[in-house]
């Protein structure tokens, strides 16, 4: 049976009882060090992913990808302007909409919030508040009805439900024969949305035509709001339909509304890559002292190996042999015990808070309410991959030392 001297050799070293414990006890914790380093990792990275994702599904499926509007004006003839926008590439759909901010009141509580204005049926083309309404309906939302759809948090802040009524006050005020009265009307709430985010304490919709109303807007709307097939392309795409318009609109984008949100994400998962990577290099420097110690322990091993002709460079590999065993399976522990982490730890944080009654993320400070993690297997490689090629480098040095031994003098004493 073929067996190549240094794998067979490292091998056995590898496996064999030592009578030093200290050696075996620095080869076991650098062993674990790695596999600890490996899962934080692949655990962070998902956490990441999952914050990255959650804000591309949650946050910017609520909020326009960009928005056309007039400058101080209302944009009177939007049917015309969606029309050309819709014949642009990638534009998934436009929707009219006016805003307006205000206060909600029921039962002596107040709370702010930012009313849009929305055409139920063209919101569902640009939005994803359909599909995440949790009681009542969008399409509750008729003309003249004044209904409104509130967030989750909002509605349970108030102590309301679907078939409520609130009470909304405008800063605009009118003026009467009684003096200076707020803006007020009574709406009935007709639908309860939830995403999970900071946008279910902030946000109510009203039919298009009432906020119209509101807002004594004659004609016209604030503007239309434009969904793109690519997210990350809209920035540039709303800039070239504003020039192929060729009128003076005012347009915006989610990066001016989120995109710090996102950039802090990306530079947070950066950061904290590159810092848990130090964990991989302080195991990797355990496996350098580790062997070190192998090294200086072997030697009359090393000289008796040399005196039967072996050579230096298979001295050298018998001992990267060994040093790379410990990598190897500290790395695919570690990749184990992160994959299962980072696939269940959205579940562990939730029984945590539920059994112990904790929050670790409130939706009034975040912009989400859980921990989300999502897996890519681009990470995984690229942790297995750096851990790898940083434990092979770390067998480099000891390695050579053992190479560079000389058999007389190692069994001078022996």
């Amino acid at each position: 049976m073929f067996r190549p001297f240094s794998l067979y050799v490292g091998l056995r070293y590898t496996s064999a009882k030592r009578n030093n414990n200290f050696i075996s006890f620095i080869s076991l914790v650098s062993m674990l060090g790695l596999m600890l380093g490996v899962a934080a990792l692949i655990v962070v990275l998902s956490v990441m992913n999952g914050f990255d994702r959650e804000l591309k599904e949650r946050i910017l499926g609520m909020v326009p990808h960009g928005t056309i509007s007039d400058y101080g004006q209302p944009l009177e003839n939007w049917q015309a302007v969606a029309a050309k926008v819709n014949q642009k590439a990638g534009v998934v759909g436009t929707a009219p909409y006016i805003q307006a901010q205000g206060m909600l009141t029921n039962r002596g509580v107040v709370r702010g919030v930012l009313i849009n204005g929305i055409e139920p049926e063209l919101e569902k083309k640009i939005s994803i508040l359909d599909e995440n309404i949790k009681a009542g309906s969008l399409d509750a939302l008729k003309p003249r009805s004044y209904g409104i759809v509130l967030g989750a948090l909002l509605a349970r802040s108030m102590g309301v439900s679907v078939g409520d009524k609130v009470t909304l006050v405008l800063p605009e005020a009118s003026i009467s024969v009684a003096g200076i009265i707020p803006r007020l009307k009574r709406f009935t709430v007709v639908g309860v949305f939830e995403v999970g985010a900071e946008l279910d304490a902030s946000l109510a919709y009203i039919n298009i035509e009432d906020a119209a109303r509101l807002k004594r807007m004659d004609r016209g709307v604030d503007g239309i709001r434009l969904e793109f097939d690519n997210l990350f392309q809209a920035p540039a795409r709303i800039r070239q339909i504003i020039a192929d318009l060729g009128e003076f609109y005012r347009a915006s984008d989610w990066t001016r509304t989120h995109g710090n949100l996102f950039q802090a994400i990306q530079l947070e998962k950066k950061m904290i890559g590159l810092l848990l990577f130090l964990i991989v290099f302080v195991a990797a420097f355990n496996i350098v002292s580790t062997l070190v110690m192998v090294v200086t322990d072997k030697k009359g091993d090393i000289a008796i190996l040399r005196t039967l002709g072996a050579t230096p460079g298979r001295i050298m590999r018998i001992f990267m042999v060994q040093g790379t065993v410990i990598g190897v399976m500290g790395t695919l522990l570690g990749s184990v015990l992160g994959i299962l982490l980072a696939l269940t730890i959205t579940d562990i944080i939730a029984w945590i808070e539920h059994t112990f009654g904790i929050q670790f993320l409130s939706a009034d400070v975040y912009f989400i309410s859980y921990l989300p993690s999502q897996l890519q297997l681009g990470d995984v490689v690229v942790i297995i991959s750096v851990a790898l090629g940083i434990s092979f480098l770390a067998t480099i040095y000891p390695a050579w030392r053992a190479s560079r031994t000389q058999p007389a003098e190692a069994l001078r004493y022996e």
